[in-house]
């Protein structure tokens, strides 16, 4: 299942070109950002978060942070919900949500998050795989609901796919399950699967109310509501400001686990043109940085400095299927082969001492062990693509759009937000598209609508990706199986593949397995590609601890690996 965060199971948020808090940059004549094909296997070194002791730091103090979008669903395990700034948002305040079973360190190894589960301990005997997990006997809901065996067996059966009502991401693993029962006592649960699956972290990386029980209470309750009584984690809702797009968290003083640092965490809802002043001026305590305007910008703030990494998000193409105007699958290729993904790059990074090679799977990094190039088309360029469009029956028009049966290539690219170097790369993709025949305009939103636009599916291109874990078993599922594909796409012999995968328990086998399916689907079907990974650049405040690029513990803009460490080191200036 897609959210916010999954160790081993790749799980994947819809995120935008430049979300807010987790812009980019970088000048010509600054230090070199970290890049991820000379780091080896040594990911550490594309983490920078001040790491400290959280005994070490200042007790109380506040944080203010910028999203780009908050609300309206404030589910994340939904399609309306499923985005970067859902989980910046809701992880301090509902762990139970964004990690359940699973945690792992910022380089990518995993463990259990014995805030939740103190074990988990899988058994395969005569084919049959039997899962025992041991409950923190602390662990409660916010309501006084104690998180137990039902806990875990509601949130099989709300995610598993079997209600088709249930406005989920993907059923992943909870598809294999075969039944949730109660162990020895309430706190120990026993789960029976219907065939070995693994990654093992895909099984429970995140956990559901058991009060949120039907579709209508699921795809509905969360609407202009955090319900924070269905929630647990070290922080707690203090209030929402439904018109100033405001959440103020405090510490949960019914959380059982590490208390807090801060004694305040506000979140505030700001286009992206705004947090570059609010940063200056010392409304917000970080801002990104991810292109060389806003990194000039920010660059020589009084009191910060710039926290630089390797962004997991891989994307640029992204295609609407069942829109009309993209519906014909020879459009959808004459896009990607149009596309010049280079110089889309060179625009996107100018002058942030970034560069990278072309990237060829929207599930894996290029660092990764397990990645394959999978993009597609190998002739790219104009030319090549009104190759395309003749070979499908299409020609120019009297205005010279490639058209078929009076029909013209005609398409919206939607960009949110008003990025400077955003709207430039948009119009690179533009100005590639128009050179092979298409008649590509743009339709600039606000960065507030993203998630109501991807959510709803209302646009026919957007260059908008995912974020990327270090697993590819669950997501291949996610983007790629008949049941789950956004687009109506897939075909059975592609799911019959994820299927079997999935009972790989070698997990370089598994992972060639999932690449290889990609490879096939986007030979077909032409939906999503990799344009540019990119950095992650943050400046901070300086004194601000355990707070930046932080790889796979947090796949958020706004990164900390563990709420509760996040704070001021001792005599830091700050609010």
């Amino acid at each position: 299942m897609k959210k916010s965060f999954s160790l081993g199971v790749t799980t994947l948020v819809a995120a935008t070109l430049a979300l807010t808090a987790c812009g980019g940059g970088g000048n010509a004549k600054g230090p070199a950002t970290a890049r991820a094909e000379g780091v080896g296997g040594d990911v550490a070194k594309l983490v920078q978060t001040n790491p400290k002791d959280a005994k070490d730091l200042e007790q109380g103090g506040a944080l203010t942070l910028a999203l780009g979008n908050i609300g309206p669903d404030f589910n994340g395990f939904s399609n309306d919900g499923n985005n970067m700034d859902n989980i910046g948002l809701l992880s301090p305040v509902n762990a139970a949500y964004a990690f359940g079973c699973w945690a792992a360190l910022p380089t990518g190894e995993a463990t259990l998050d014995k805030d939740f589960c103190e074990d988990f301990k899988s058994e395969v005997k005569d084919g049959k795989q039997t899962i025992v997990i041991k409950i923190n006997d602390k662990a409660t809901w916010n309501d006084g609901t104690p998180i137990d065996w039902k806990t875990f067996e509601n949130t099989w059966k709300v995610l598993n796919g079997s209600n088709k009502d249930y406005n989920i991401v993907t059923p992943g693993a909870y598809e294999f399950i075969e039944s949730v029962k109660r162990g020895t006592s309430d706190k120990e649960v026993v789960v029976t699967m219907s065939k070995p699956t693994y990654p093992l972290l895909s099984i429970f990386p995140g956990l559901i109310h058991p009060k949120v029980n039907t579709p209508a209470l699921f795809n509905s309750a969360f609407v202009d509501n955090m319900r924070p009584e269905w929630m647990a984690g070290p922080f707690k809702v203090e209030k929402y400001d439904t018109s100033a797009k405001t959440v103020a968290m405090v510490p949960n003083e019914k959380w059982w686990g590490a208390k807090p640092v801060l004694n305040k965490l506000i979140f505030r809802q700001m286009e992206a043109n705004a947090t570059i002043a609010a940063f200056k001026n010392g409304e917000i305590d970080a801002v990104g940085a991810n292109t060389l305007g806003r990194y000039k910008q920010v660059e020589g703030t009084k009191d910060s400095d710039a926290r630089r990494g390797q962004r997991l998000w891989a994307g640029g193409l992204n295609i609407n299927a069942k829109r009309p105007a993209v519906q014909d699958v020879a459009v959808r290729k004459a896009i990607f082969t149009a596309v010049d993904r280079e110089a889309i790059r060179k625009v996107r990074f100018n002058g942030l001492n970034w560069e990278e090679p072309n990237s060829g799977s929207m599930m894996l990094m290029p660092f990764s062990k397990y990645y394959q190039d999978n993009w597609p088309v190998a002739e790219q360029g104009a030319a090549a693509a009104k190759k395309v469009l003749t070979d499908a029956g299409y020609a120019p028009n009297d205005k010279g759009i490639m058209a078929k049966d009076g029909k013209p290539v005609s398409f919206k690219i939607t960009t949110f937000g008003d990025d400077p170097t955003v709207s430039a790369t948009v119009q690179t993709f533009q100005k590639q598209l128009q050179a092979a025949g298409m008649d590509a305009g743009i339709n600039q939103v606000g960065q507030a609508e993203l998630g109501k636009i991807l959510g709803q599916r209302e646009f026919d291109v957007t260059m908008t990706g995912y974020t990327v874990g270090f697993d590819s078993t669950d997501v291949v599922k996610q983007f790629y199986s008949s049941k789950t594909d956004l687009n109506g796409l897939g075909n059975a012999e592609l799911d019959k593949k994820i299927t079997d995968l999935q009972g790989i328990a070698d997990d370089a086998q598994r992972n060639k397995a999932a690449m290889d399916v990609e490879k096939d689907y986007l030979k077909q079907y032409f939906t999503m590609g990799s344009v540019y990974n990119g950095p992650q650049i943050i400046f901070a405040r300086k004194g601000l601890a355990n707070y930046g690029p932080t790889l796979f513990s947090n796949l958020s803009d706004v990164p900390a690996a563990d709420w509760s460490t996040v704070g001021w080191e001792k005599g830091s200036t700050h609010k």
